[in-house]
C-alpha cells in the first residue's frame, strides 16, 4: 500500500498550530516552486535553495535561476533565495559510470541523494527546523522514491524533513496556471543532457 504523503504533510502542518518555524525549500525550478511555494508559506518561514548540479549546460542553469529569481519577486518577494553555485562536476562525478541508465533509473537516484543531501546538510549548517523539496510537484517524479531519500538525509544531518506529495490536490495543475499567469520559462527537460536526449526524441514538452 503506497504513502498517502499529503496526509503526512497535512498532520505536520497541524501540529506547528501558531508556529511558523523556519523551512529550507530546494527547488528543482521556477515552475515547479510556484504552487510549493503558494502553499508552504501559509504554515513556514520559507528560504529556498537553488542546489542543482545536474543542470546542463551551464547557460540553462543560469536561465533556470534567473526565472527562480522572476518567481520569487513576484509571488513572494521577502523570501530569501540561497543559490549554491553550480558545481556541475558533483553530478558529473555523481553520475560516472550510471550515463547510459534509463531515465528515472539509477542516476535519477543518485541525482536525488545529491541534491537532497546537500539541503539537508545547507539546513543542519543554517539552523533551519525543516527540510523540504519541490521534487514531487512533477507527475514524472517517484514521490515515494523522493521521500525516502529525504528521511534518510534528515536522518543524516539531524534536520527534519518535510513529507510531500505536492501534485496532490491540485499542486502541479497550480503550478502551470501561476507558470502562465507569471510568464515563466518552462523547460523540456529535466536538467541533464541525458534526461534531454529521450525527451527530444519524443517531442519533447515542459517538465515543470
Amino acid at each position: 500500500m503506497k504513502t498517502n504523503y499529503q496526509l503526512l504533510t497535512d498532520a505536520v502542518i497541524k501540529s506547528l498550530g501558531a508556529a511558523r518555524p523556519r523551512l529550507l525549500l530546494h527547488s528543482c525550478c521556477g515552475p515547479c516552486s510556484s504552487y510549493s511555494l503558494e502553499y508552504l508559506t501559509q504554515h513556514f518561514d520559507v528560504s529556498v535553495f537553488f542546489y542543482n548540479p545536474n543542470i546542463q549546460p551551464e547557460a540553462e542553469y543560469v536561465r533556470r535561476l534567473e526565472t527562480q529569481r522572476q518567481l520569487i519577486a513576484a509571488l513572494c518577494p521577502g523570501v530569501e533565495l540561497l543559490d549554491d553555485g553550480y558545481g556541475g562536476e558533483s553530478f558529473t562525478e555523481a553520475a560516472r559510470g550510471l550515463e547510459g541508465e534509463p531515465e528515472g533509473g539509477a542516476r535519477c537516484v543518485r541525482c536525488f541523494e545529491l541534491r537532497l543531501e546537500r539541503t539537508a546538510e545547507k539546513a543542519a549548517g543554517l539552523g533551519f527546523e525543516w527540510f523540504g523539496t519541490t521534487l514531487t510537484i512533477s507527475p514524472h517524479k517517484n514521490a515515494e522514491l523522493i521521500n525516502s531519500i529525504g528521511t534518510a538525509a534528515a536522518e543524516k544531518y539531524g534536520v527534519r524533513w518535510l513529507p510531500a506529495d505536492l501534485k496532490k490536490r491540485g499542486g502541479y495543475q497550480r503550478s502551470i496556471e501561476l507558470s502562465n499567469s507569471f510568464h515563466l520559462y518552462r523547460q523540456n527537460y529535466c536538467g541533464c543532457l541525458y534526461s534531454a536526449a529521450p525527451r527530444a526524441g519524443a517531442g519533447g514538452g515542459p517538465d515543470a
